[in-house]
């Protein structure tokens, strides 16, 4: 079984025969607050009595914290060398395009 992933070039060396592209998984991800995950992860492990008399005073404290995105979804990176006639056939894929690659899943 196989799938065409995404992937958008954020590099390309070329030394004339050969041509090397660093690819990035072409993927939205939106940014979550270290506030957010601190809580969301408090909030699992207290029972409901525990939680009304914990959250406030987490969250004034957390108040006073500055706020730090993270994003939750770590991408994939590959890098792929080819020669440069290769490169050409493929219709000379710039930095910043998204190409597709089949990925043969195991």
């Amino acid at each position: 079984m196989s799938a065409t992933d995404e992937f958008k070039i954020t590099q390309i060396i070329d030394n004339g025969q050969m041509v090397q592209l660093t690819l990035i998984e072409n993927v939205s991800t939106e940014p979550i607050s270290q506030k957010q995950m601190i809580i969301d992860n408090v909030s699992k492990r207290l029972d409901a009595e525990t939680k009304e008399q914990v959250m406030p005073l987490l969250e004034a404290i957390l108040q006073a914290q500055p706020t730090i995105n993270i994003n939750s979804y770590q991408q994939t990176q590959i890098t792929i060398a080819m020669p440069r006639s290769r490169y050409e056939n493929m219709g000379r894929p710039q930095v910043g395009n998204v190409i597709g690659i089949n990925m043969k899943k195991l």
